[in-house]
């Protein structure tokens, strides 16, 4: 009996890593939903542009340590990925009122040089269907989404980035 009990988390882990992306928002817009930046102002998220060059927009929070590993490793290789593709990585943190308090310490502890935005209410999360974080949107110079990914295992990013580049223009 202990054996089953032990071995419940780790099924749910491989069910989970299975699950299927979000192939029915690919060649959609991002939704329209106003929240803010760390810095307070407000956003229209469906305006969000990158003058024609690819954006990346991952769903994160302070609590979810994959989240946290993901846009860490990511920020090693960022200024290489904007120089050879023009990619933006905007950083949604999905925190909630207790939590938010601590986005902005994190940030500027990681040095990472991402546009953050604050998804308090959870609003823009729903409007994407996100039900588990991280998750990662790639939009093309277009702004359709045209790669979807939910959760973080190291290697994910060279994934990424190889898609980011099937998109650039540069």
């Amino acid at each position: 009996m202990k054996k089953i009990i032990l071995l419940l988390p780790v099924a749910a882990l491989v069910i989970l890593s299975f699950m299927p992306d979000d192939d029915d928002k690919k060649g959609k817009k991002l939704p329209a939903v106003t929240i803010k930046d760390m810095a307070g102002n407000t956003i229209n998220t469906a305006e969000v542009s990158n003058d024609g060059n690819p954006i990346v927009v991952n769903f994160w929070a302070t609590w979810c340590k994959p989240c946290k590993l993901e846009l860490n490793t990511i920020a090693d290789e960022y200024e290489d990925w904007q120089e050879e593709t023009g990619v933006k990585l905007v950083a949604v943190s999905v925190d909630d009122q207790k939590t938010t308090k601590m986005v902005e310490p994190y940030v500027n502890a990681s040095g990472w040089e991402y546009d953050i935005w604050m998804d308090v209410n959870g609003d823009f999360k729903r409007a994407l269907g996100v039900n588990f974080v991280p998750h990662t949107f790639l939009l093309d110079g277009e702004g359709n989404i045209v790669y979807s990914h939910n959760n973080y295992v190291p290697g994910d990013e060279e994934e990424l980035y190889d898609e980011i580049l099937k998109v650039s223009k540069k």
